[in-house]
């Protein structure tokens, strides 16, 4: 799609500053833009920066380096000779600028492709998509526009609801329910067994995982995620949640509605997370544990206990961020606080062994 920096303009409700003629294609980093490109500076220092800060020294020479036939800011750049389009909000501009310029795909059209294998007692509705070599077993229920990527399999008994995705080889096993609007990216697992093993009469014997998963509406899954049955009851995943690729989720754990679980998280048997919970990437959580409502944290963290709502933490085990950081400070210091205590007791030698001879 081709459109002037003006018509771009009205289409994400921006102000224009600047000659609105050009024409832009697409969008693009600040510095490898090109004069057909539409770009972007954060305020503040950088990419980070608050809304009402204005653009940090850094960025408006970038601005002014930059080729992009145009520049989305919240603040106007003050005597930057190119075309500007102001917003109220970064995020929500910048998202319908790519929204606009996204790749033209071919859309899925409904039915089922021959390849695909279909069950008994199975209902798809007229309007979703099967794709080719899909495996959909018996008793299974698929909702009105929903897309089944190509190699997938849905196991018996399992449900998913209406305006799904499911992109090439996502596996959800026998007795899962999957809500509303819900996206899988490729090659995820939904309602494998979970890890959970005793060790009995010299080995360990496999715990029977009899439950299910239940994945509830607007929720998405990306690549290579792993969301394992519980024991009984259901792993639940709450509505609006979003998890990167490379999760782990193991049984029996429940999270809350719309909390962010960033890549390669791994969250422990029966775990419970709040409503708005961020885990950053590589956090660990230990069996058992409660993270309270709107808590994050930190990438890396390893939470070993429950921790009330509405906290920061960081660290290994996971603490109150600024105690966390203070801590990491310290131990920075260690080596040169040896050094001292080692000449402290060599001179307290030396002066142990001047009095001795005195004496």
């Amino acid at each position: 799609m081709i459109l002037t920096v003006a018509e771009l303009a009205e289409r994400i409700g921006a102000e224009l500053r600047g000659e609105g003629s050009g024409l832009v294609s697409g969008v693009a980093a600040i510095e490898t833009a090109c004069e057909n490109d539409v770009t972007f500076v954060r305020s503040g220092s950088g990419y980070g920066g608050g809304s009402e800060a204005p653009v940090g020294s850094r960025y408006r020479r970038k601005a002014n380096k930059t080729k992009a036939g145009a520049i989305i800011v919240v603040r106007p750049i003050e005597a930057l000779q190119k075309a500007q389009l102001i917003v109220k909000n970064m995020d929500a501009g910048l998202i319908e600028a790519l929204r606009i310029f996204a790749p033209d795909l071919k859309p899925v059209e409904a039915g089922i492709d021959p390849a695909a294998k279909i069950g008994q007692d199975v209902r798809i509705a007229d309007s979703a998509a099967v794709g080719a070599f899909a495996v959909i077993d018996d008793g299974v229920r698929v909702g009105e526009n929903t897309v089944i990527g190509s190699g997938c399999k849905i196991g018996r008994h399992s449900k998913v609801g209406a305006n799904c995705r499911f992109d090439s080889n996502v596996v959800i096993y026998h007795d899962c329910v999957i809500g509303n609007n819900v996206i899988i990216q490729a090659n995820s697992t939904i309602g494998s067994t979970g890890f959970g093993y005793s060790f009995i009469a010299g080995s360990h014997q496999l715990v029977p995982h009899n439950g299910g998963v239940v994945i509830e509406d607007f929720v998405e899954i990306g690549a290579n995620c792993c969301i394992d049955r519980a024991k009984f009851g259901n792993t639940t995943i709450g509505a609006g949640t979003k998890i990167d690729n490379l999760v782990q989720i193991a049984h029996n754990v429940v999270v809350g509605k719309c909390c962010l679980i960033a890549g390669q998280v791994g969250i422990s048997g029966s775990c419970r997370l709040c409503d708005g919970v961020v885990l950053g990437g590589q956090a660990g959580l230990a069996d058992n544990v409660e993270v309270g409502k709107g808590t994050l944290v930190g990438g890396g963290s390893a939470v070993t206990h429950s921790i009330p709502a509405g906290q920061q933490i960081f660290g290994t085990p996971a603490m109150e961020r600024k105690k966390a950081w203070r801590i990491i400070a310290l131990t920075r210091r260690l080596p040169k606080l040896v050094e001292q205590v080692k000449q402290l007791s060599d001179r307290i030698e030396r002066f142990e062994a001047s009095k001795d001879d005195k004496g």
